[in-house]
């Protein structure tokens, strides 16, 4: 007997022995295809690129799995007592493995099997093995992926702290919402940080890994609180909160409101977008998904709103001026009209505006049915309700209601101020535009608009629309006439003037009156923008020169050398004509402007800043008495500042006296010039304070006749006052400084002669050292000939020739 047990004892022996070794080679044979857990200690997940406004407000977010990383130093202690006490209590204490989990989940998976019941295998992972999963291995259900889920496991806590688990397991995990880490599901189901987070809402966030979709707090939102108050019960469990918490944390309501993606900030789709694509081509698309860069832009949000403001008001006076074009749609009404009209997509950035239905129309009155909200699960609300479109309240509309609108017509109506119920007609306008306000110190773009409504259209006409600047550009020719040795006083003729081509054609320019007044100051032909004197101005200064201005001042790459181009044929973007403006408005230091302060990395590293003035005396240690630091400007200076003064001077007169008098209200120094192209395709105005430059351009996508009177006077100017109204409220009015160096001296603005003790329509003229006013005795004109007597001669001006002087 005794040898019968010693025999099988030996084979007992063996057969363990040899099962362990099959086992041991089982496992050395799956070790050898692990992947390489040693790139955790380098991985960078991706996480979201955030774009805040110069205040700071949140812009945007840009991200494909919304994730933001979050040091393990920096999580509220409650945070990851919620996740350790509902996913692994021993997590601080084990190895990698909790082993009393492990024989629960093999004796589960086992009698599956025996019961054939099937489905998914039994987990009892560790906090470690989730993050060797979700990191290094797929989501297959198999032993083999198991048994690699253990090894890597143990690896992982051979090599990394227990710290450094829990911070790749928090910033990884997906919680729903296209939430990708804890500090973005606090921000994407509660709007608030981590540390804001009470412990019903932790706790919430902790129930989600299991399965988001289960607990989701809209469709699901029974078996979601369920689920986070298990998470609660077992933190009073563990010790983390006491009965009193706990008892009160359960008794919360969810109190999550999905938080919405895209631009974060009221009126700024276009800017955002802008942003979005410069961003995108300076450090490619991973970078700007991924790479959780922290963008400051240069966004002015009130100024941004205002200026949004003005240039909807502009594209809807204009439009509707030309009259009612008909409904959105029309529907069949029934008993329930909201469910079809809730259907229809209205311009979800004019908030202003709502759809309504005609469910009952007078002579001249109307009733509608106003589009009923969506609740956050995005069904129709029940609540139905109506407003009154009284007849007189329609002031754009020539006929009574009932012969312009149906019943079941669909239409968008604005509330009249101060009058609750009542509500007047509108339609989204078929003129587009742009608008650009700038510093121009500096370059930095503190609004954009580029249309309408950017849900309608993201095509954006501040920086992507190539149009004809027309009349606004003649100020860069007359800058460079007066970078050489022209001066404001100086006469060009406006006659009739035929330029033979080099194909035996001509080129025969007209002034918009269709007259010409003779002898002409710059002054006077910038101010009443006259065609044939800029034209005669660009063929004695040479075009060519023209065009290397335009290409200083940014508004052109390579201008073709025709004398048409100097009237403004050339297509250029608002931004880039804003910037020409502003070059003028700092005394011709060049401009680049820029809509990004400064890009940080995922570390806080800086790794772009628009401002890149050196700062002599900034980089030193302490202070030994030494002088304060010196910032050193060292931007190109392209214009001659007393140049820039004078064209500056001379767009003022633009104002005062010329095409852009509607601005003359603002009540402050202001230099700008209006344009309008042929055929009244294109209307702009482009002026500037000492403080801020603006650009507006008005036309359709299509270019099209827009009327006799769509100039840039009477459309795009309007647009200017009603911006720099609000803009500039409150702020004393600042007068354009005159370079140290100029005479001051007191000329008729007709003929350019000085006058003494400033006389009736008199102006104050600067002058360059060197220089001074004409001395004209009087000016004659016969036929095509004009006479000039000079003080001590006469000069002949032949209108056929283009003499100038």
């Amino acid at each position: 007997m005794l040898r019968i047990l010693s025999w099988l004892f030996a084979f007992g022996f063996f057969t363990g022995l040899i099962a362990l070794a099959g086992v041991g080679y089982f496992l050395w044979t799956i070790s050898q295809d692990l992947p390489d857990y040693t790139v955790l200690k380098d991985y960078q997940p991706p996480v979201t690129t955030r774009v805040h406004a110069a205040d700071g407000s949140l812009l945007g977010e840009y991200a494909r799995e919304r994730r933001l990383f979050q040091p393990i130093e920096t999580v509220p202690p409650m945070v990851v007592n919620a996740f350790i006490a509902v996913e692994d209590k021993d997590f601080y204490s084990h190895g990698g493995l909790a082993f009393d989990g492990i024989l629960r989940a093999v004796r589960d998976n086992i009698q599956k099997k025996i019961d054939g019941t099937g489905g998914p295998l039994v987990g009892a992972s560790t906090i470690t093995q989730q993050v060797a999963r979700n990191f290094l291995l797929t989501l297959d259900q198999t032993w083999d992926r198991k048994i690699k889920e253990m090894l890597l496991a143990v690896r992982i806590e051979q090599t990394f702290s227990k710290d450094k688990i829990m911070e790749l397991y928090l910033n990884e995990i997906f919680l729903g919402l296209n939430s990708y880490g804890i500090s973005a599901a606090a921000l994407n189901y509660f709007d608030k940080a981590l540390y804001e987070l009470t412990i019903a809402e932790a706790a919430y966030i902790a129930a989600l890994p299991k399965g988001p979709a289960n607990y989701h707090p809209i469709r699901y939102p029974k078996a979601a609180i369920d689920r986070r108050n298990y998470v609660i019960g077992r933190m009073e469990a563990e010790g983390y909160i006491t009965a009193e918490e706990a008892d009160a944390a359960k008794q919360e309501p969810l109190n999550v409101f999905p938080r919405t993606s895209g631009s974060q900030v009221y009126s700024a789709e276009y800017f955002a977008e802008e942003v979005r694509r410069r961003l995108a081509r300076i450090y490619g698309e991973d970078q700007l998904y991924g790479g959780g860069l922290s963008v400051r832009t240069t966004m002015d949000p009130k100024l941004q709103a205002y200026a949004r403001k003005a240039l909807m008001n502009g594209l809807v006076r204009f439009d509707e001026s030309k009259g009612y074009r008909g409904p959105v749609a029309t529907i069949e009404l029934d008993d329930d009209w909201g469910d079809d009209l809730a259907e229809i997509d209205a311009l979800s950035d004019v908030p202003e505006w709502r759809l309504g239905v005609v469910i009952e129309l007078g002579q001249n009155s109307a009733v509608v049915g106003l589009q009923p909200g969506r609740d956050v699960q995005g069904d129709v609300v029940s609540e139905r309700a109506t407003g009154q479109l009284p007849g007189p309240e329609q002031k754009w509309i020539a006929k009574p209601l009932s012969q312009v609108l149906n019943v079941g017509d669909v239409i968008y109506v604005e509330q009249v101020p101060d009058k609750e119920g009542v509500y007047q007609m509108r339609q989204p306008p078929e003129v587009q535009g742009g608008l650009v306000a700038m510093d121009p110190r500096t370059g930095r773009v503190l609004a954009l608009v580029g249309g309408f409504s950017f849900d309608d259209s993201e095509f954006n006409r501040a920086t992507q629309a190539e149009r004809q600047p027309g009349s606004s550009f003649k100020p860069i020719v007359y800058a460079a006439a007066l970078d050489n040795g022209y001066t404001p006083a100086s006469v060009v003729l406006d006659a009739p003037l035929s330029i033979k081509n080099a194909d035996g054609t001509s080129y025969q320019p007209d002034n918009y009156s269709r007259e010409f007044y003779g002898p002409q100051t710059l002054r006077r032909g910038i101010e009443r923008s006259r065609n044939v004197m800029t034209v005669r101005l660009a063929q004695d200064i040479g075009m060519p020169l023209v065009a290397e201005y335009s290409r200083l001042f940014g508004i052109h790459d390579n201008l073709p050398p025709y004398l048409a181009m100097s009237l403004g044929a050339g297509e250029t973007t608002v931004l880039r004509m804003t910037a020409a403006y502003a070059t003028i408005a700092n005394g011709g230091r060049k401009i680049n402007p820029t809509l990004i302060d400064r890009v940080q990395d995922r570390y806080g590293n800086t790794v772009f800043k628009h401002d890149e003035r050196i700062c002599d005396g900034c980089e030193v240690e302490d202070w030994n008495n030494q002088a304060e630091p010196l910032v050193i400007d060292n931007r190109e200076q392209i214009l001659d500042p007393m140049t820039a003064y004078q064209i500056t001077s001379m767009m003022e007169g633009v104002v005062q006296r010329g095409t852009g008098t509607r601005i003359r209200s603002l009540g402050r120094p202001v230099a700008g010039k209006t344009g309008t192209t042929d055929d009244y395709k294109d209307a702009w105005f482009v002026g500037f304070t000492p403080e801020m430059a603006v650009g507006i351009y008005i036309g359709y996508d299509t270019p099209r006749d827009m009327g006799r009177n769509a100039t840039g006077g009477e459309l795009a100017a309007p647009i200017f006052r009603d911006f720099m109204a609000e803009a500039m409220q409150g702020k004393p009015p600042t007068p354009f400084n005159i370079p140290a160096g100029m005479s001051p001296i007191w000329i008729d603005p007709k003929t350019g002669v000085k006058v003494s003790g400033g006389g009736d329509g008199a102006i104050v003229e600067a002058f360059k050292p060197g220089t001074g006013p004409n001395l004209i005795t009087s000016v004659i004109g016969v036929d095509s000939e004009v006479f000039v007597d000079l003080e001590g001669g006469s000069q002949d001006f032949n209108a056929g020739r283009g003499g100038l002087f």
